[in-house]
């Protein structure tokens, strides 16, 4: 290996080094004012509470044993939901994308319930499905799916077109064509697309969880308000932030290895 390629992976390293470090600094500087304002009743710390109290209400539900049931519960929904929505995403996307004059029919429909408010639909859908976690999913998918088709079918149409006359010249059947040109073109595509589509399924996860729901994190939320608990609404906020971190790096992690 030449000192020059040993330069720059070391330059490589240090760009990452310094961007963790600035990533942690400014997530610990946060804490550390939001603290500093309460203790100082620079903000009304019964309203938006503070890192010590938030604190203490982890502990407090760590050690009545509900803290992993209730973040158990919204993972559940926000991966069951994913997956669902990921696949008929791509399953619709690709029967679009195959057959252009049905996307030409449908298209106008698709912006119309994208454009929908979703919450909107949330007692239609409790009448549907009950007050369960059908409902919860549901609520996900709504929110969720339609995007999802939109930008994988857009994605799917923006490949190079002189790619594609070049298989369909050696005759390539269309399937030969989206196995081998179309996916693999568009694999970063797909995995932002995943990304986009992972943040709605958690919005709509949550927004399901105000709902009907009885457990989760979006019920100790709804619940904190109701009780005028405002700890633990600001504890919910904060689980649902690490949670969205975790998966969303492991998402990372995923995308790294398929490279």
């Amino acid at each position: 290996m030449s000192s020059e390629h040993l330069v720059y992976l070391k330059n490589i390293k240090k760009k990452k080094l310094i961007k963790i470090f600035f990533q942690v600094f400014i997530f610990l500087a946060l804490i550390i004012f939001w603290q500093l304002a309460a203790d100082m009743k620079w903000i009304n710390s019964f309203v938006s509470s503070s890192p010590k109290k938030v604190l203490e209400t982890i502990i407090k539900l760590y050690n009545d044993g509900s803290i992993f049931y209730h973040i158990w519960v919204s993972l559940y929904e926000v991966l069951l939901s994913f997956l669902i929505g990921t696949i008929l995403g791509l399953i619709i996307a690709t029967i679009l994308w195959k057959h252009e004059f049905l996307f030409e029919i449908l298209n106008p429909y698709l912006t119309i319930l994208n454009c929908m408010p979703k919450v909107s639909l949330g007692p239609i859908i409790i009448i549907i499905a009950g007050a369960s976690t059908k409902s919860i999913i549901l609520m996900a998918l709504f929110i969720s799916l339609i995007i999802t088709v939109i930008d994988v079918h857009h994605a799917f149409r923006q490949t190079d077109i002189n790619k594609i006359r070049f298989l369909k010249s050696l005759n390539a059947s269309k399937k030969q064509i989206f196995f081998k040109l179309i996916l693999p073109y568009n694999f970063s595509n797909l995995v932002n697309i995943s990304k986009v589509s992972f943040s709605l399924v958690f919005v709509g996860v949550i927004t399901g969880e105000f709902l009907v729901s009885k457990a989760g994190v979006g019920y100790l939320i709804m619940y904190g308000s109701q009780v005028f608990n405002l700890d633990l609404v600001m504890c919910g906020v904060f689980l649902i932030s690490v949670m969205a971190s975790f998966i969303y790096y492991i998402i990372v992690f995923i995308e790294k290895k398929l490279r």
